[in-house]
């Protein structure tokens, strides 16, 4: 039997600043070494000072994942030394004295299987190395200090995990999740990290660090399962160990034998008091929730659009919040599929929805002209290629595209009796076989470029077929 558990590192890269000084949380951007203080950086006669709102952040996560919230939380230095660490110790939480981290034991539920939550502890992030050299023999190391102190929420799972791909199927859930909270954004680079405990029955656990993304902790766990299942069949120990995932071979590697809870000589971190937070405080947090993914997507397949579409909708904030902002009961369908079936292929990376123009007004405008026939769908995916580029409003669109549909009944009623007398035999076979229509449809969608209007087309054509 399989057994893997999860250590996940969420930044929360929505704040304002570090965890425990005003240096900004969102480090990305800055030069090498720019975004640091004598707080973040430990020095002598400096103390930190609590974020109030990373505590709050914090209770929101634990209360999304279905975790208990002490009321009464602690922190701890952890003591090692690695020149990422300024301090040469990190303030983190730990459940020495009962439950003191920021969330206790919860759950989430991945198809059928309740995936455990062991904990959730709030901390602050170390800084980064950087390698550089052509070679092993001139390779020196940096150190870049700006993530030092970057708010960092730990998630502790059970090791209730028994293939790769449910790691995965996890991880996009949880992160939906966290940016649906509006705590974090996972595509930031780094923001979202994992590392993977893997045992097999009868062996020791060993830890796989230094995982690049959800892809490579995919494949770096099915590395280390048939590792591991290969020593076990010639009768080898498992070392307890820490493996590092090196990304250019694509197997695992030995770092260092792992290390226990006693190794770090945790204690009290005595400048920073303990925190109560009273339940008027987390009843406030609980009201402040976003909606649910499960609820949005309920709430949509009211509106009669697909589970599936629905699904992909209420899991992705950028789409959700756009569909929230430019449906009405009677267009939300139409609006759902636009976005699913073609926004989706338009604005599919963040740079891209950076770069869109398109607002909620535009879709609300396409649906609604689809929905009156005022334009054919086909001529709404050129109509959206061109608002998201230029944010034009859509009638200047349809004027300068001419994608209109024909909705004049006389010039109409002349190109189908062009396509009657072409299609004969089709008229011939429509008198017995009224589906046979729908071909005849298709001819002179054919013939008008796809703008006559699909409707007035078939009234138009029963009626001289009658």
């Amino acid at each position: 039997m399989t057994m893997i558990g999860l250590e996940i590192h969420c930044q929360l890269t929505n704040l304002n600043s570090k965890l425990f000084c005003s240096c900004k949380a969102n480090y990305r951007g800055c030069e090498i070494n720019e975004n640091i203080c004598p707080v973040c950086m430990g020095l002598p006669g400096s103390l930190p000072r609590l974020n109030q709102e990373a505590v709050k952040k914090a209770t929101m996560i634990a209360m999304a994942l279905n975790c208990s919230t002490p009321q009464r939380i602690a922190f701890f230095r952890k003591n090692y030394f690695y020149p990422d660490s300024p301090k040469n110790f990190q303030i983190t939480q730990l459940n020495i004295y009962g439950d003191t981290s920021v969330g206790g034991a919860g759950s989430i539920t991945v198809g059928d299987k309740k995936i455990r939550i062991t904990r959730i502890q709030l901390e602050e992030d170390p800084g980064r190395l950087i390698y550089e050299g052509s070679s092993s023999k001139n390779l020196i190391t940096l150190v870049d200090y700006n993530r030092a102190g970057t708010p960092l929420v730990e998630i502790v799972t059970e090791p209730d995990f028994e293939t790769p791909k449910e790691l995965r199927i996890f991880l996009n859930i949880l992160s939906d999740i966290l940016a649906n909270l509006a705590v974090t954004d996972p595509t930031l680079e780094g923001a979202m990290k994992a590392d993977a405990n893997v045992s097999i029955e009868g062996g020791n656990k060993v830890e796989i660090k230094n995982i690049g993304s959800f892809h490579d902790l995919e494949k770096a766990v099915h590395y280390e399962i048939t590792r591991q299942s290969s020593l076990q069949s010639r009768r080898r120990e498992i070392i307890q160990e820490t493996r590092h995932w090196d990304e250019k071979r694509k197997i695992t590697v030995s770092a260092r034998s792992k290390e226990e809870d006693l190794d770090y000589r945790y204690f009290l971190e005595g400048d920073i008091p303990w925190v109560r937070i009273e339940s008027d405080i987390q009843t406030e947090l609980q009201t402040k929730m976003p909606e649910s993914i499960s609820s949005k997507k309920e709430r949509y397949t009211k509106y009669g659009i697909t589970s599936q579409v629905a699904d992909v909708l209420s899991s992705d904030k950028y789409y959700s919040d756009l569909f929230e902002r430019s449906h009405t009961e009677s267009n939300a369908k139409e609006i759902a599929n636009i976005i699913t079936t073609d926004l989706m292929g338009l604005a599919d990376t963040k740079e891209r929805r950076l770069a869109s123009k398109l607002g909620a007004g535009h879709l609300r405008d396409l649906a609604d002209s689809v929905l009156s026939g005022a334009i054919s769908r086909n001529s709404a995916k050129d109509a959206l290629y061109d608002m998201v580029k230029t944010g034009r409003e859509l009638g200047d669109v349809i004027v300068s595209l001419n994608l209109g549909n024909i909705l004049d009944k006389p010039k109409l009623t002349e190109i189908i009796l062009q396509v009657l007398s072409e299609e004969s035999q089709a008229v011939e076979q429509a008198k017995s076989n009224p589906e046979t229509v729908h071909y005849l449809v298709g001819k002179v969608m054919k013939k008008t470029g796809g703008k006559a209007d699909p409707q007035l087309t078939l009234e138009i054509l029963e009626a001289k077929l009658a």
